[in-house]
């Protein structure tokens, strides 16, 4: 596929999204090989630019629900748009319908990030069910578009995942997105008056602690088997997240938001470097 000026330009807006709004993601980045590091850096930045119409720029503008509602419902539009014509004037949404036309990424995936995305802003509390929905189309589906470029990026033709992949990418983006909550629990309260996990005592907080440690121990079998690559990336996002639920173990305090130090960091990344096996709850 040849490259324009506009399409360096778009990928280049996409880059500068997540190393401004992610420092661990932006590690994990520059682990990729050349071959999907641009197309996945497409995908978090479009999805960056998502979470900002519902929780951070458009609320800091005062824009209404019912206009964010709006917005967002435009970006899905737009998005879907670009992926048909092959081109947009945002360079977030033109840079990712590049990646999805290449890779295979479709409304299957798109629209129900979108769904998720539409109800934070209808929606405070989840049980169990909603729950579920909510973190399939906000995280789940997230992991599975970049499972179509792990395994498409430079193909002629896209193909499907192996069920085993899907299952990892899936499990994954489930445990970053439970990591998340489980770490961002008193912001969430406090500032958007959500509850995403439903957690009243300490026996429910530890059962929302199994559940991503399984999540990881199930994505940490399936890593071996993405495209040599991606394993370095990937290994190295999923020993953060790891790291991330060992500290969220240790301290249960809701005001303070748990972080991974710097050095740590470096260390995870030399371990996946060093092609070490992915970090096992038990490990």
């Amino acid at each position: 596929m040849t490259t324009t000026l506009y399409d360096r330009c778009a990928q280049d807006a996409a880059a500068s999204v997540i190393t401004a709004y992610s420092t661990s993601f932006a590690l994990a980045c520059r682990l990729l090989g050349p071959r999907v590091r641009t197309h996945v850096r497409s995908v978090y930045a479009l999805v960056r630019v998502a979470d900002e119409i519902v929780d951070g720029a458009a609320e800091q503008a005062h824009v209404p629900a019912a206009t964010q509602r709006l917005l967002l419902d435009e970006f899905e539009a737009e998005t879907l748009t670009a992926i048909a014509r092959g081109f947009s004037t945002n360079l977030i949404v033109h840079a990712f319908a590049l990646a999805a036309r290449e890779c295979g990424i479709d409304a299957e995936l798109i629209r129900p990030f979108f769904a998720s995305m539409r109800t934070d802003l209808t929606r405070t509390e989840h049980d169990a069910q909603s729950h579920d929905a909510y973190v399939y189309g906000s995280a789940e589906v997230v992991g599975l578009m970049c499972l179509q470029v792990f395994v498409n990026a430079g193909r002629a033709v896209p193909t499907a995942p192996t069920p085993d992949l899907v299952d990892g990418a899936r499990r994954l983006g489930a445990a970053f997105q439970d990591v998340n909550f489980l770490r961002d629990r008193a912001d969430d309260r406090g500032r958007l008056g959500r509850d995403y996990l439903g957690i009243d005592d300490d026996e429910s907080r530890d059962a929302v602690l199994a559940r991503i440690e399984s999540d990881l121990d199930v994505a940490a079998l399936a890593i071996p088997r993405l495209p040599a690559d991606c394993r370095r990336a990937v290994t190295t996002a999923h020993g953060l997240f790891a790291e991330l639920a060992h500290r969220l173990r240790d301290d249960d305090r809701d005001e303070v938001r748990v972080s991974v130090p710097t050095p740590v960091k470096a260390t995870i990344a030399a371990r996946a470097i060093a092609r070490r096996p992915p970090r096992r709850s038990a490990s």
